[in-house]
């Protein structure tokens, strides 16, 4: 079961030179930018989204017009998730999720701000704790594989 920790700001981290540890469990406030609906352009294969959001679920299909739909600047990224869940996913699209996501995460924390402040969260692990019941990308009620948190972890690694 995951603990709720107070998490020291980033900025303060930083200013202090301290090297954190302390459980980032939500991706909301000073963490926003964790998130994959934090508007940030996003390349995946060819085409530029506006968010990590709207290129995931566009690769639940191969289909190219589909796909260009989810670059619209109007489309939000809960539009993006809503349409994702009701086209119709390529057949190998449980065994390449992962792959999808690590892609559009590396390519959100390629831009140099937001690569600054996914290292200023230093070692904390990086939980994505939610509300709406999500386990496989997260952690609902302590429970979940936080898969979320675990790639944004290995991009971390890679930057630093």
């Amino acid at each position: 079961m995951a603990t709720k920790v107070k998490v020291m700001s980033s900025g303060l981290m930083r200013r202090l030179g301290v090297r954190g540890t302390a459980m980032i469990d939500s991706f909301q406030g000073e963490y926003r930018f964790l998130s994959n609906f934090y508007p940030a352009k996003v390349e995946f294969e060819g085409l530029i989204y506006p968010s990590a959001e709207h290129a995931y679920q566009s690769a639940k299909t191969l289909d190219m017009k589909i796909r260009q739909i989810f670059t619209l600047e109007g489309m939000t990224a809960g539009q993006a998730k809503h349409l994702g869940r009701v086209i119709k996913c390529r057949s190998d699209w449980e065994s390449d999720k992962e792959r999808v996501m690590l892609a559009c995460l590396i390519s959100k924390f390629s831009n140099a701000a937001l690569s600054e402040l996914l290292l200023a969260t230093c070692s904390s692990p990086l939980v994505e704790g939610n509300t709406w019941g999500d386990h496989y990308w997260g952690v609902y009620r302590g429970k979940g594989l936080n898969r979320l948190g675990e790639l944004l972890m290995q991009v971390r690694s890679t930057l630093g």
